[in-house]
């Protein structure tokens, strides 16, 4: 049995949003001391790591990327290629689009294996109410079924956390505001521009949560 005096974890890492705000929310409370950024072949890899990097440097924890170029091979999102989508956005339409085949499952499974080879309890990850609402592995459905997986397939029971799963856009930048969480160094962009580039549906949804929040400084900063 794990004792809750004794968490030490691991972050999905993105750079975007929602990675961003959910280790500035649980860094302390979970002993967050590694960071993961996967590199699958995605447009915004290079930035993604970039902003991650940042991330890790201002909270002082351990980054590593792992690149997995077999899933570059075997999807067909356009994440990786193709058009992106510009409209039609929370629909199942845009959602298949930019859908990477088990993502979040590999993405856990992989550091569950760093976790139960070091001696991590924990892994956090940035699922929220929103995402869920188009995405399957968003949920907290998803969480627990991940998590009673773990029970089995770890010896140290590793357990999978998502601080925002409770929380769509707007609240998340809320809290991070409320929180001081440093919102400039967010990546949540799908393509590969330097700066955030304001049109695709991520930023799209990361832009009006800062209208809404009236947070307009950030906007020059990210876009």
């Amino acid at each position: 049995m794990k004792s809750e005096l004794n968490k030490k974890s691991i972050i999905l890492l993105s750079g975007g949003l929602d990675s961003l705000v959910s280790l500035g929310l649980a860094k302390a409370d979970f002993n967050i001391q590694l960071a993961i950024t996967f590199d699958y072949g995605q447009r915004p890899a290079k930035q993604e790591i970039k902003a991650s990097k940042k991330i890790c440097e201002y909270y002082k924890i351990e980054h590593k990327v792992i690149e997995l170029p077999f899933l570059r091979e075997i999807t067909k999102t356009a994440l990786v290629s193709g058009e992106l989508p510009t409209d039609n956005f929370g629909t199942n339409e845009s959602a298949k689009s930019v859908w990477v085949p088990n993502r979040n499952g590999l993405f856990l499974n992989i550091a569950a294996s760093i976790a139960d080879s070091d001696g991590y309890t924990h892994i956090i990850f940035g699922a929220n109410k929103q995402e869920g609402a188009t995405f399957p592995d968003n949920t907290q459905e998803f969480v627990d079924g991940t998590n009673q997986s773990f029970k089995y397939s770890t010896l140290e029971r590793v357990t999978v956390c998502a601080p925002l799963i409770n929380y769509d856009k707007n609240a998340i930048v809320k809290k991070a505001l409320e929180e001081g969480i440093p919102l400039e160094l967010a990546y949540s962009c799908y393509g590969s521009t330097e700066k955030n580039c304001g049109v695709c549906e991520s930023c799209n949804h990361l832009k009006k949560a800062l209208i809404h929040n009236n947070a307009d400084k950030y906007i020059e900063r990210l876009f």
